[in-house]
């Protein structure tokens, strides 16, 4: 019988090495870094546009909403700031107070106000510095729609881990 010959395996790929116990940590605090790092960037804002126009960035935000559709509507408002009625109504009676914006009611539907801004809320807002939606929503805005939907997935997950209450998702940041 002939001696039997055997072809040597091909060696097999390098394992990946695991990540270790310290890498998984240095990601932790990179990743809590950049967190604090977007945190920073939107209080700085915030705090620059009150500063600046010497009301706070939702009052800002709403104020710019008003004046790019005059006659607007609480209800209306609400949804072009992503934010509950009830904060929106707050939100115009601190700007009516302060004689920045004007509420009619005007119509069929006597119930609805409609508002408008006034020379001195012009005048707030021309001191305001950009964008009026606050740094987060701009820069969300820009972002690719594949990359857009990851950080919705990763952020549900992250959400869902911490038990957050989704009543604070129509809260504005300027507020919080």
């Amino acid at each position: 019988m002939a001696p039997r010959t055997t072809t040597p395996s091909p060696p097999e790929p390098p394992a990946s090495p695991a990540p270790s116990d310290t890498s998984r940590a240095e990601r932790e605090a990179q990743v809590l870094r950049r967190f604090r790092s977007v945190f920073n960037a939107v209080k700085t804002h915030f705090q620059q546009v009150e500063k600046k126009a010497g009301i706070g960035g939702a009052q800002v935000w709403a104020l710019s909403l008003i004046q790019a559709q005059p006659g607007i509507g609480v209800g209306a408002l609400a949804r072009g700031m992503d934010v509950h009625q009830t904060t929106a109504s707050n939100l115009v009676r601190s700007l009516v107070e302060g004689g920045l914006v004007q509420s009619a009611r005007s119509g069929v539907d006597r119930r609805a106000s409609q508002l408008t801004i006034t020379r001195a809320g012009q005048r707030v807002l021309s001191k305001a510095p950009g964008p009026f939606t606050g740094v987060l929503p701009e820069a969300l805005g820009r972002l690719d729609a594949d990359t857009l939907s990851r950080l919705d997935q990763d952020l549900s997950t992250l959400l869902a881990l911490l038990d957050a209450d989704q009543r604070g998702e129509r809260i504005p940041l300027s507020q919080m």
